[in-house]
């Protein structure tokens, strides 16, 4: 059982005219979170080589909004099964509370495969690890209530890629680009799922 959404696009993250780069930050995954084109963010850094993004690296990123003047926003409409995120509208089948944990590409957390999910594919934000007895693999959801600064605020959509030997009943598993420590951050946490149509 899967389903289908009105939108792949993940929606926005958060946007800044200038981002410090963390472990683990690439254009790409930039160019994702800020939803700006690849070429543009590269063309606006010409001095920072792509295969060389450390920490502490300051980042332009064009056209963004300074992050004290852009507030995402997530409004539900359960009468509707409708929830807006990120200026994008989508329909869901159910809702779901979870209990939420994070995890990296680190091998020592992935039981040894390195950095890849269920199927084999390079894990990527927006994989989330599942039990597929309680959420089908597969399935594409609206994750919210989450706090952590490497996702977007307020809703993300993420797809259960992945499994794991500690993920049982009610419970995911976010993947989170970055090191260990820096994911580790996250904890236990309480979120809230939209099973996206």
């Amino acid at each position: 059982m899967t389903f289908s959404m009105t939108s792949a696009a993940i929606p926005a993250a958060e946007a800044a005219s200038v981002h410090t780069t963390k472990q683990g930050d690439t254009f790409y995954l930039l160019s994702k979170k800020y939803s700006v084109p690849l070429n543009s963010l590269m063309n606006a850094n010409p001095g920072i080589q792509a295969l060389n993004i450390y920490p502490g690296l300051k980042v332009n990123i064009p056209g963004g909004n300074t992050a004290s003047s852009f507030i995402p926003s997530l409004h539900v409409f359960p009468e509707q099964n409708v929830v807006k995120a990120w200026g994008k509208t989508f329909q869901y089948s159910k809702t779901m509370s979870v209990k939420a944990t994070a995890y990296s590409s680190a091998a020592s957390e992935n039981g040894g495969w390195g950095a890849v999910d269920y199927f084999g594919n390079p894990l990527k934000l927006g994989t989330i690890a599942v039990d597929p007895k309680v959420i089908p693999l597969g399935t594409k959801v609206l994750v919210t209530g989450h706090r952590h600064p490497s996702l977007p605020k307020k809703a993300f959509v993420a797809v259960a890629r992945d499994i794991g030997g500690a993920i049982k009943e009610n419970r995911v598993d976010i993947f989170i680009p970055g090191s260990p420590k820096s994911v580790s951050a996250f904890g236990y946490q309480n979120v809230k799922l939209y099973m996206i149509k």
